[in-house]
């Protein structure tokens, strides 16, 4: 209860008394009201030079430290007034409104074509007497063949042949990285397919939330696909009605495809530009070289400022689609947004200093409202020429969180965004 002796809703840990905003995001800068963040945990503890590759990560991160980070992260959004929603919390609520979602989180969890069908039952079995909190646990930090029941009651050629410390249950080390699963395009709720292995079942974790938990009762979905991949971080909403989706490492031509004639169906998007993206970890997502700052502008790795280009993608009268290409990305861009041109805030005029800030997700920021963003403090000279063009810059130390190559608004799933401001009703910012 809080001090007016109303319950709170499930999964918040704003201030006693806060009110829940309604759920709906239809930009990248309207001023935020409710995000989902995943504090790490002991998923971390799991990574070790053998399966950092596999699942990832570029090093092997000082967990305790990367914790008070994303501590600090999340104070700092709760201290603008934003609620924060943490996914384990969400989960946990969620198992223990709903046997459905149990159910759901544990058959994700348990493949039979890893373990044998023998094995499988006795795993199953085994989550299923697990309390609510231990269940989600498992469920995101993984488990080891040691750390199996002993009294299992099949016998299993699987479990005999695998060392103690190989996985059962695979770790998820990248479920910090909560922009990547669902993507909010107006008032519906986007549930990703995510390319690599070790991030496939990310998606079923977040698909269990918002199906079982109280707080997102009632959402209805906009896209939901099961083979073509498509990632959050390749969706920016640059303006009401218009999605920018790149594609690259992570996110097909397909996947870009089915999600624009899903907005369409819906009516959610009159616009979608596909934005092609170098097929690298360098750029995995379209986030890690632009991301919007405010209604009129946006920060963008220099070396994609005039490479990047944009298939721009229509309904046409019929209800098909039409697509055009070929055009500068920044333009049309402009043009969909219905503004004469974006302002563009290179992350640095030095090439190497602004290849290693784009590696450390210089352009990677997360906005607050219009003009204000979080950014690592780290990228000195991107913050410096963002503060130079009149964006206000909230810093956050993330020397173990960038391990996993992802910045703040990686680590975010907006779910409540104010709507905003057509870009020429904004007093130009000094």
């Amino acid at each position: 209860m809080n001090a007016v002796g109303e319950e709170r809703p499930l999964g918040v840990d704003s201030a006693p008394g806060a009110v829940s905003p309604a759920l709906g995001v239809d930009s990248e800068v309207g001023t935020l009201r409710t995000v989902i963040l995943h504090r790490p945990g002991d998923e971390l503890r799991r990574l070790t030079p053998r399966n950092l590759d596999q699942l990832l990560f570029d090093g092997l991160p000082w967990v305790d430290r990367a914790q008070a980070e994303h501590d600090a992260f999340a104070d700092l959004l709760r201290g603008r007034g934003i609620e924060v929603l943490l996914l384990a919390d969400l989960l946990t609520e969620a198992f223990t409104v709903s046997g459905a979602a149990r159910m759901q989180g544990i058959g994700a969890a348990v493949d039979e074509r890893r373990t044998g069908s023998g094995l499988a039952r006795d795993l199953a079995a085994h989550l299923r007497t697990l309390p609510a909190a231990e269940l989600a646990h498992v469920l995101t930090s993984g488990m080891t063949f040691d750390e199996l029941p002993p009294d299992a009651a099949s016998p299993s050629l699987v479990r005999r042949m695998h060392h103690g410390a190989d996985f059962v249950i695979d770790p998820l080390p990248n479920l910090m990285f909560t922009r990547d699963s669902s993507v909010w395009i107006g008032h519906r709720v986007a549930i990703t397919s995510l390319a690599m292995r070790a991030r496939v079942r990310e998606a079923s974790v977040t698909d269990l939330i918002y199906a079982h938990h109280p707080r997102f009762h009632g959402v209805r979905r906009a896209y939901e696909s099961r083979t073509a991949p498509v990632e959050g971080g390749d969706v920016l909403l640059l303006a009401p009605g218009v999605l920018a989706i790149g594609v690259g490492e992570r996110t097909t031509p397909a996947g870009a495809e089915a999600l624009a004639r899903s907005v369409f169906d819906d009516e959610l998007a009159h616009t979608v530009l596909v934005v092609p993206i170098a097929q690298q970890r360098a750029t995995m997502h379209l986030d890690t070289v632009c991301t919007m700052v405010d209604t009129d502008a946006v920060v963008m790795y220099p070396a994609a400022r005039d490479q990047l280009t944009a298939f721009t993608i229509r309904r046409t009268d019929g209800g098909g689609v039409g697509i055009d290409g070929g055009a500068p990305f920044l333009d049309a861009a402009a043009d969909a947004m219905g503004i004469g041109k974006l302002r563009v805030i290179d992350t640095g005029l030095d090439d190497v200093v602004a290849e290693r800030e784009q590696w450390d997700d210089g352009n990677n920021t997360l906005a607050l409202e219009p003009g204000v963003v979080v950014a690592y403090e780290r990228n000195v000279e991107t913050n410096a020429r963002l503060e130079d063009a009149g964006i206000e810059v909230l810093r956050i130390r993330g020397s173990e969180l960038g391990s996993g190559r992802g910045g703040p608004r990686c680590m975010s799933c907006p779910v409540a965004r104010d709507p905003v401001r057509p870009a020429e009703e904004h007093p130009a910012r000094q």
